[in-house]
C-alpha cells in the first residue's frame, strides 16, 4: 500500500474537485446531470475528507499558456526571426552607395606631383560615382523583402499555436493523469470493503478462499496502473517545464480539473475561417505572392543597370582644368546561361509554392472535418457514458453487492461488476480527454479560438 498512499498524497495537493466516489452507500441512489462544465456528474461525494483539497493550488491552462508564450524558447526565436526580418525590406530597396575617387597623375617621374607645375598632363582629381539599377528592380526587391517579412510573421504565429497545442495536449493529459490516480485510489478503497465481505463470508462459511484471492489480485492490478498512472504524471511534467523553459527544480503545475467545453459553431463556420485565420496558409500565400516578385525580378534581369561618373582634375594655375562625365551600362549579354535559367528557375519556384498552398489548404480542410467529428462523437459518447453507462453500472453493482452480502449473488458475479464500474469511469475521462485534444487541434488548424483557454 506505499505506492498508494504516495499517489494519495499527491493526489491532494490538485486543485480541481474530483468525486471519488459512485455513492452506493446513498440510499437515494444516482442521479444523471447533463451541465457541460462538471466533473463526472454521476459520481457523489460521501466524505469530506475523500475529494482531493481544492485550496487554490491549481494553475489555469490561461496562466500557463500565457508563460509559454513569454518564455518558450521557440516562440521567442521564431519572434526574433520575424523581427530581424522586417529590417531587410529597406536595405535591398535602398540605391547602391556612391563611391568618391581621388586622383593622382604625374609625368616623368613616380614621385608625386611630378610635373605638376610645367605640364598639363599632370593633375590631381576629385570624383564621384553611382550605380543606378534599371527603374523598378529595387521597388521589387523592397517588396519581395516585405513580403518575406510577411511570411516570418506568419511563421511566428504559426510557431506560437503549435506549442500553445502541445501546451494543451500536456495539461490536458496532466490532469487526465491526475484523475486516474484518483480513481484507482477511489476504486481501491472500494474493493478493499468488497474484500472485506469476501472474508466475512469465507470466516462464517459462506464463501471460499478463491474469491478473497481474486479480491487480492485486483488490489495489485490497481497498484500496477497506479505506479503506471504515476509514471505518466511525472514524464509529462517534465514536458510542461520543458515547453515553459522552467528548471527542473521548480514546483510541478497542478492543472484544474478536466472539463468538457461546449463549442458554438458549426464545421462550416470553421472551414470557412482556414484561408483568413490559419497561420500557415496565410503563410503559404505570401510565399506565392513572394516567389511571383522574385519571377519580375528575375524578368528585371534582362534590363541594363547604368553608373553615373563625374570627375573634376585640377592641374596648375596656368593650365585649364578638366571635367569628365561618364556614363557607362552593363549590359546583361549571357541570356542562355543566367538570365533564362533565373526566369526558369523563378517559375518553378512559384509553381512550387502554388501547389504547396494547395496542398495545405487541402490538409487543412480535412484536419478540421476529422478534429471536429471527433470532438462531435467524443461529446455524444460522454453523453452516453452520463445519462446510460455509468448510472446503470453503478446500478448493477449496488444491486449485486446488496445480493452477495445476503449470499444471493457468487463473488465472480459481483466483481464484474466492480470492473465494469472502473473500466467506464475509466473511459469516460478518456473520451473527455479525447473531446479536449480534438477542440484543440481545432483552434490550431482554424487560427481561432474555441474555448479551451477558458478552463
Amino acid at each position: 500500500m506505499l505506492g498508494s498512499n504516495r499517489h494519495l498524497a499527491l493526489l491532494r495537493t490538485a486543485a480541481p474537485s474530483i468525486a471519488l466516489s459512485l455513492g452506493f452507500w446513498g440510499a437515494g441512489g444516482l442521479s444523471a446531470q447533463s451541465t457541460v462544465r462538471s466533473a463526472n456528474p454521476l459520481s457523489q461525494i460521501p466524505h469530506q475528507s475523500d475529494t482531493a483539497d481544492t485550496a487554490g493550488s491549481s494553475t489555469s491552462l490561461a496562466a500557463v499558456i500565457d508563460e509559454a508564450e513569454r518564455n518558450n524558447p521557440q516562440i521567442l526565436a521564431a519572434k526574433h526571426a520575424w523581427r530581424a526580418a522586417t529590417q531587410v525590406p529597406s536595405q535591398v530597396s535602398t540605391p547602391p552607395d556612391p563611391q568618391f575617387t581621388v586622383q593622382q597623375f604625374s609625368v616623368g617621374s613616380p614621385r608625386p606631383f611630378a610635373g605638376y607645375t610645367n605640364s598639363s598632363f599632370a593633375y590631381i582629381g576629385f570624383g564621384a560615382s553611382q550605380d543606378i539599377p534599371y527603374p523598378g528592380k529595387l521597388r521589387l526587391r523592397g517588396e519581395a523583402a516585405r513580403t518575406d517579412a510577411d511570411v516570418e510573421r506568419d511563421r511566428f504565429e504559426a510557431t506560437r499555436r503549435d506549442v500553445i497545442n502541445q501546451l494543451k495536449a500536456a495539461y490536458f493529459q496532466l490532469a487526465y493523469e491526475l484523475q486516474e490516480l484518483a480513481l484507482l485510489d477511489r476504486d481501491a478503497r472500494l474493493l478493499d470493503q468488497v474484500a472485506q465481505i469476501a472474508e466475512a463470508h469465507y470466516r462464517v462459511g459462506q464463501g471460499n478462499q478463491q474469491d478473497i484471492l481474486k479480491a487480492q489480485l485486483e488490489k495489485t492490478k490497481l497498484l500496477r496502473d497506479t505506479e503506471m498512472h504515476h509514471q505518466e504524471h511525472l514524464s509529462l511534467q517534465a514536458r510542461l517545464k520543458q515547453l515553459l523553459n522552467r528548471n527542473s527544480s521548480q514546483p510541478d503545475i497542478v492543472p484544474e480539473t478536466l472539463t468538457e467545453t461546449t463549442v458554438h459553431t458549426t464545421v462550416d463556420e470553421l472551414l470557412e475561417t482556414i484561408r483568413t485565420h490559419n497561420p500557415e496558409i496565410e503563410g503559404q500565400q505570401q510565399m506565392v505572392r513572394s516567389k511571383s516578385l522574385q519571377l519580375e525580378i528575375a524578368r528585371k534581369d534582362f534590363y541594363p543597370d547604368f553608373n553615373l561618373q563625374y570627375m573634376w582634375q585640377h592641374t596648375s594655375e596656368k593650365f585649364p582644368d578638366y571635367y569628365t562625365l561618364s556614363v557607362g551600362v552593363r549590359i546583361p549579354i549571357y541570356h542562355s546561361r543566367k538570365q533564362w535559367p533565373e526566369v526558369s528557375q523563378a517559375t518553378e519556384e512559384l509553381n512550387h509554392s502554388r501547389r504547396d498552398y494547395e496542398a495545405q489548404v487541402q490538409q487543412a480542410y480535412f484536419d478540421v472535418r476529422d478534429q471536429f467529428l471527433r470532438a462531435e462523437t467524443a461529446a455524444r459518447i460522454l453523453n452516453i457514458y452520463r445519462a446510460g453507462l455509468i448510472p446503470q453500472a453503478a446500478n448493477t453493482f449496488r444491486a449485486g453487492l446488496a445480493a452477495y452480502e445476503s449470499n444471493r449473488e457468487d463473488f465472480e458475479t459481483l466483481l464484474n461488476s466492480y470492473l465494469d464500474v472502473l473500466r467506464l469511469d475509466e473511459e469516460y475521462w478518456r473520451s473527455l480527454l479525447d473531446h479536449e485534444m480534438a477542440l484543440a487541434r481545432l483552434e490550431q488548424v482554424s487560427g481561432i479560438d474555441l474555448g479551451t483557454a477558458g478552463h
